[in-house]
């Protein structure tokens, strides 16, 4: 069984871990082949189309980190998105993003990050997200408080919409989602303080813990996207919901993100 300061441990590891996929990221943009990118899903339904890409980068930093991760903890399983490793009854399990923004990277644009984090059959361990283009790394563990770079981060206290910095996310999957996409933008343009939208959920789900932004809030997204921003958000004292209110989130089908005490304000938009 691991304790707290094997989780102290092996996150000071994957911290260096992601570092390094992080600079196989920054190398690989400067050379990188446009011709080489694929799309996972590219899908309509009458006129609606969505656009999943992956590079030849993301199957790389993802082989890198599976490597790296059976070294540091033997016989764990993955969930990886690129559907590297394997899952089958293990103890532990990796849940990782190689590349969380990958339009983002294809378009040399920022954010983008490389999000790990790990579980057992109950919960959330450990989670660290390396958001490359700021040389920034989160990261907490079980029982810990969160962190950004060494120093601990918290969430805002902002209560109130019209003083909220709001992230939006557009998941691929925009046949099922433009409803609710249609109605965030609604309620929220002019009325929040702000909102964005910037294309790496994981990184997002860190600038909320650190209070950068005060909610985020996206859907048909993949558990690789949330799991390690996820746990740093609860660390630094945010709160994370399906739509409903409930506590599906890790499926990362709904996730509502927030400081905490603007939750509910959110959760009436949707």
């Amino acid at each position: 069984m691991i304790g707290i300061s094997d989780l102290e441990y092996l996150c000071a590891e994957v911290r260096q871990i992601a570092r390094k996929a992080g600079a196989f990221l920054c190398d690989e943009r400067q050379k990188f082949d446009q011709e080489r990118v694929e799309e996972k899903s590219a899908a309509s339904i009458g006129t609606v189309y969505w656009h999943n890409y992956v590079s030849y980068v993301d199957k790389e930093s993802e082989r890198r980190l599976i490597e790296q991760l059976s070294t540091l903890l033997p016989g764990a399983g993955f969930i990886a998105e690129e559907g590297s490793g394997s899952l089958t009854d293990e103890e532990y399990c990796w849940v990782i993003d190689p590349l969380d923004g990958t339009s983002n990277y294809i378009h040399d644009m920022a954010p983008y990050s490389v999000s790990i984090a790990l579980r057992d059959k109950e919960e959330l361990l450990l989670g660290v997200v390396y958001e490359v283009c700021r040389n920034e790394c989160f990261y907490a563990w079980k029982g810990s408080k969160a962190y950004l770079d060494g120093k601990e981060i918290r969430v805002t206290d902002v209560a109130v919409l019209d003083k909220a910095f709001v992230a939006l996310g557009f998941p691929y999957d925009s046949d099922h989602y433009r409803p609710v996409a249609q109605k965030l933008v609604d309620r929220l343009y002019g009325y929040a303080g702000g909102t964005r939208l910037l294309g790496s959920a994981a990184a997002e789900l860190c600038y909320v813990a650190c209070g950068r932004f005060d909610a985020r809030i996206e859907g048909y997204l993949g558990p690789w996207d949330v799991a390690a921003g996820g746990l740093i958000l609860m660390q630094a004292g945010g709160r994370l919901s399906d739509f409903s209110g409930g506590d599906t989130w890790p499926s990362a089908k709904q996730v509502v993100a927030s400081n905490g005490v603007i939750h509910d304000t959110i959760l009436h938009l949707l």
